[in-house]
């Protein structure tokens, strides 16, 4: 397993979310194509059964009875550059194949077809049943499709492609306002103080929150103090107008929350979460309502362009969206 690499700082770019899906399988006959990009974990469902036998959370293919291997084109929800992938054969046990590697195109204004020059940026790697495989890559090009390609046959139940997206940015104008963290436009969460309910990764996706689950939300605080993410905007910027949604959390919103920022210059990603103790306050305290829209402007204090944002929640609770307007800097 790769450890040198913290997918968690990543997006997963093949997120149906993020408009990701699966096009193509040269046979998908147990389990169809479109659960292998599921955004849900999988699960395992006891004594259920379709018309072709055991009802299984992936993608899963005949036994072959010929020469070949299966294989699966993804076409991910942002083109980008991929960092790292997870193929998780999840509750896949006698029937996950026996190794895989993965393909990568680049194709902005269609699909692949039989002349498309596909690159291996996963050689092929054994596999082991019920499990995670995650492997960090070393590749800046910009992609929009992968393959997924299994030996010969089986089922695997998720695959997870991080990267960061592709975003032109010199198509959008000084004096255009765009939400700076938006996922679309390269935000990213980097760190929190917990997760244990929701990851801090939801609060950047697109439109409003689904449920409570599409959100970030932490455990019960029984300690002093509150809690906190920390998010990396895509490009540089001067933030006008901050946006914080409580959709959906209704008896366990926080109480109120703060903002405060830096530009950051140097360092690492893993670094950020010390200094950002001392960073200046962007928003102060503001209190917050169940399922709601709270919009801020004239509490935003004008530090200038910044990097990254660090929302503190107080004490403990859930948040939706957190949108970040604003205007790119040179």
């Amino acid at each position: 397993m790769e450890k040198a690499l913290n997918f968690e700082q990543y997006v997963n770019l093949a997120d149906p979310k993020l408009g990701a899906e699966a096009i193509f399988a040269t046979d998908d006959f147990f389990a169809d194509k479109s659960r292998l990009i599921r955004t849900e974990a999988p699960e395992w469902k006891e004594d259920l059964y379709d018309d072709n036998g055991k009802w299984m959370d992936g993608w899963e293919s005949r036994r072959k009875r010929c020469e070949g291997y299966d294989f699966c084109v993804v076409r991910l929800g942002l083109a980008g550059t991929i960092a790292g992938l997870d193929i998780d054969t999840s509750f896949f046990t006698g029937n996950f194949p026996p190794s895989a590697s993965v393909d990568a195109c680049y194709c902005p204004d269609g699909e692949p077809s039989d002349s498309t020059e596909w690159q291996e940026i996963l050689s092929s790697q054994s596999l082991q049943g019920d499990s995670h495989h995650l492997h960090a890559l070393d590749n800046d090009q910009v992609f929009t499709h992968v393959r997924l390609n299994i030996y010969p046959d089986g089922g695997v139940a998720r695959l997870r492609v991080y990267g960061r997206p592709s975003v032109n940015w010199d198509q959008i104008d000084t004096g255009q306002e765009v939400d700076l963290a938006a996922v679309v436009n390269g935000g990213r969460a980097l760190a929190c103080s917990d997760e244990h309910f929701g990851k801090k990764s939801n609060i950047l996706g697109p439109g409003r929150g689904e449920n409570m689950g599409d959100g970030w939300e932490t455990a019960r605080r029984r300690t002093p103090g509150n809690d906190w993410v920390i998010v990396a905007l895509g490009r540089p910027g001067k933030i006008g107008k901050v946006v914080v949604d409580t959709a959906h959390f209704k008896g366990n919103f926080p109480d109120s929350c703060s903002i405060q920022a830096a530009y950051v210059q140097g360092g690492t990603d893993d670094q950020v979460e010390t200094q950002s103790l001392f960073w200046r306050e962007l928003v102060p305290s503001q209190k917050l309502s169940a399922h709601n829209i709270h919009e801020f402007v004239e509490q935003v204090n004008d530090l200038g362009a910044v990097t990254h944002v660090r929302l503190n929640i107080f004490p403990d609770g859930g948040i939706s969206r957190l949108r970040l307007f604003g205007f790119k800097s040179e």
